[in-house]
């Protein structure tokens, strides 16, 4: 842990001094940076009247291992897509049906209910704590992240990134398990939203020396060539320990579809503007923010997007396109999302949520830990230690892993 670590809200105030004192032009930063995102927000709300702005590509488009050139820069514009079609139905449709047995067995609302105060994590956040299914370790879920068909889309997004000329940042072609839960969300529900936020650091996009690195354009270069695709530095980003903050990297957080969802059905929400995140760095340094303000940013949170603060781009808020079981959605790890606050629809909102994270040192670092937990049936090492699957029946086990999947949980070598 870094020093400054030990001591956020001291660090938040010297930080900003700092960069305030080797800012001088930032107010003239941040109305260079404000005029470009007053033309990305009017070109969302186009692109949506034409019939929609997350871009989509089929997943046979993917076959040549790479997203199509037509496709590439506009992914990489917006910072998120849908791929189409990457599970077949049937599959889903089992997968959907062995989760919710898993679910039964494993006494999860039973167990869940002796659990106080796990919410704390999210009190940042404008909507009640997410009741997402803390599991990890069902067949479908380990089924899925060591897919051939998911290995070749994360592929894929993967070499979207823009990679050092010293070397590679990352490693593009392999991929390592990042282990994470599960969304079932009944129609009527009102409990399960979140407000705009972006995943993995709030207060480090400002305090640690690598995300200085990554934001360098915005801050000390040229703020209109900042490029939120660049590799360079994120895999050396150091994040405070919490079970609200991701610590590895991951190029794309994502979810593939086990129910058909879309607008209303109280399913995810973006942003779809890549490099909005130099933007709000920037909006935290004007002379309108508190010296020990980040406008709401807090140690072990999400980085919080209030309309107070930020509501010039707040219109650009939309919900993805609707999908049907066995499409997928990503986005950028620095992307605004949120989590729609009302499910209107008529059917279950569910997905498993499967991320992109290569290999590098940063990710293969964290699979020891992981694979830990796998064998024990622990919860994931990066959540809330709730551990409800200790004694589940069914859970999968070594002998459920593949070749792919045992090089992906560290417990084989590449």
């Amino acid at each position: 842990m870094q020093e400054w670590m030990k001591d956020p809200a001291a660090a938040v105030v010297r930080v900003k001094q700092e960069l305030t004192r080797r800012i001088p032009d930032r107010e003239a930063r941040f109305r260079t940076l404000s005029t470009l995102v007053e033309k990305e927000v009017a070109a969302v709300a186009r692109e949506e009247r034409e019939g929609g702005a997350v871009p989509e590509i089929p997943y046979r488009d993917l076959a040549a291992g790479e997203v199509p050139a037509a496709l590439a820069d506009r992914v990489r514009r917006r910072g998120c897509a849908v791929v189409r079609g990457v599970f077949p139905a049937e599959r889903i449709a089992a997968w959907n049906g062995q989760i919710g047995e898993y679910i039964e067995r494993s006494r999860y609302l039973e167990k869940q209910r002796s659990r106080v105060g796990l919410d704390k994590y999210f009190a940042t956040l404008g909507a009640a704590s997410p009741q997402i299914y803390s599991l990890y370790w069902s067949k479908p879920q380990v089924q899925a992240r060591q897919s051939e068909e998911l290995a070749r889309v994360r592929a894929a997004l993967n070499r979207l990134w823009r990679q050092p000329a010293s070397g590679p940042a990352f490693d593009s072609g392999r991929e390592c398990s990042y282990a994470d839960r599960l969304r079932r969300r009944q129609p009527g529900d009102t409990t399960l939203g979140l407000s705009p936020h972006a995943d993995g650091g709030s207060v480090e996009r400002w305090c640690d020396p690598s995300y200085q690195q990554v934001y360098g354009e915005v801050f000390f270069g040229d703020p209109t060539r900042y490029d939120p695709f660049d590799a360079t530095h994120r895999v050396t980003t150091e994040e405070i320990p919490s079970p609200a903050v991701c610590s590895v990297f991951r190029t794309f957080q994502g979810w593939t579809a086990m129910s058909e969802q879309g607008p209303g059905d109280g399913t995810l929400q973006l942003i779809p503007i890549a490099n909005l995140m130099g933007w709000l760095l920037l909006r935290a340094l004007q002379p309108d923010v508190a010296p020990d303000d980040l406008c709401g940013a807090k140690a072990g949170k999400a980085l919080p997007f209030d309309a107070r603060w930020h509501e010039a781009a707040s219109s650009a808020l939309v919900s993805i396109p609707r999908v049907r079981p066995g499409d997928t959605v990503w986005w950028h790890s620095d992307l605004i999302h949120a989590v729609e606050r009302e499910h209107k629809g008529k059917g279950s909102s569910n997905v498993i949520y499967i991320g992109a994270a290569p290999w590098c040192e940063k990710n293969a670092a964290f699979l020891p830990r992981q694979a830990q937990a796998f064998l024990e049936g622990r919860s994931c090492p990066d959540f809330a230690a709730e551990d409800y699957e200790v004694d589940v029946e069914g859970r999968a086990t070594v002998d459920d892993l593949t070749p792919l999947g045992k090089h992906q949980m560290g417990l084989a070598p590449w």
